[in-house]
């Protein structure tokens, strides 16, 4: 039988996913879940149109996917989008990093890992979760588009849950742009074979731009985000009495 015990912190959402509990203690996880989406809807509310960079939290800056991370994102901070990552290192970092390169925004949404991600240096604001998928809500609901650089098991996961969700059309078609072409490749030839065996529409590859060309992520971006859809900035002003605050 199960030992019903508070959980450590860092390991609210492993505690969560052991299955049922005391009626109390789900209660309770209810109420946690919620103050975390509402610690992200109250810091990212203000934030204007972003772009998610995801990839992998292990290159250092010597690494040429690093670089590549930073000057898209550097790029895409030149056309006012606010840049939100993970908040991690890696190409987390060098996408925030790239922000700061060209003086534009940079956020972050953290995740608190038994073995202590720290959020990197160059936040402008961020905010801390022990729930991945809270996170991986707040990574997609400010986003028009959305940059994938090579990573793990957790990139991917990214990748295919964004997918997922333009191709059912639980967000709209914002671009997917694929950058690390080499790394991607056996990727594309997998979903190529979904195409053929028919798990997946031949519709749903044009989903994807792969480039490893900052001006033509860019591009494709500007184009689509801001030619076909606008870029909608909030109108709305902060509320005093529910501790709101202009984030930029």
């Amino acid at each position: 039988m199960k030992q019903q015990t508070s959980p450590p912190p860092q390991n609210n959402e492993r505690f969560f996913l052991e299955g049922p509990h005391r009626r109390r203690t789900e209660f309770l996880s209810i109420f946690r879940i919620g103050w975390e989406f509402l610690q992200g809807f109250r810091t990212f509310h203000f934030l204007g149109p972003c772009v998610t960079v995801f990839g992998s939290a292990r290159f250092t800056e010597e690494h040429r996917y690093y670089a590549l991370a930073r000057d898209v994102s550097a790029a895409l901070s030149q056309l006012g989008f606010t840049i939100m990552t993970g908040g991690g290192p890696g190409i987390m970092e060098a996408a925030n990093r790239g922000a700061k390169d060209a003086n534009g925004f940079s956020v972050g949404c953290n995740i608190k890992l038994p073995h202590e991600q720290e959020p990197n240096p160059y936040l402008d604001t961020f905010i801390e979760m022990h729930y991945f998928f809270v996170r991986k809500v707040m990574l997609l609901k400010y986003s028009y588009a959305f940059v994938v650089l090579p990573g793990g098991a957790g990139t991917m996961d990214e990748l295919f849950e964004t997918i997922t969700l333009i191709q059912t059309a639980k967000i709209e078609q914002f671009p997917l742009v694929l950058m690390g072409k080499d790394y991607w490749q056996p990727l594309i030839v997998m979903l190529e074979k979904m195409v053929k065996e028919g798990t997946i529409s031949p519709g749903d590859m044009d989903l994807l731009c792969i480039t490893d060309e900052v001006a033509e992520a860019k591009a494709h971006i500007e184009k689509e985000v801001i030619g076909s859809y606008g870029v909608r900035k909030t109108t709305q002003r902060p509320q005093w009495w529910l501790g709101e605050r202009k984030t930029r």
